[in-house]
């Protein structure tokens, strides 16, 4: 039995409650997974084609991009404090 199969038979056997708390849980691992990918895809350069212009003038905020420098916001976004 592989590693995931293991989980996948545990996690049925959790209570409602229990099992609450673990989708809360891994919700909350797979964003800041997530979160830490970006930045890194970020700080690598891997996106500035996406967003072509800005001069690195946004940094990432949580999910939210934020003024790091005082150059012109691309339409729409908006800097957050």
């Amino acid at each position: 039995m592989s590693k995931v199969e293991s989980l996948e038979n545990e996690v049925v056997k959790l209570s409602p409650q229990a099992l609450a708390a673990f989708r809360e849980w891994f919700a909350k691992d797979d964003a800041d997974a997530w979160d830490r990918q970006i930045e890194s895809d970020v700080k690598a350069g891997k996106l500035d084609r996406l967003a072509p212009g800005i001069g690195g003038a946004w940094c990432m905020d949580g999910a939210k991009p934020r003024a790091c420098e005082a150059l012109p916001r691309p339409d729409g976004w908006q800097a957050v404090a």
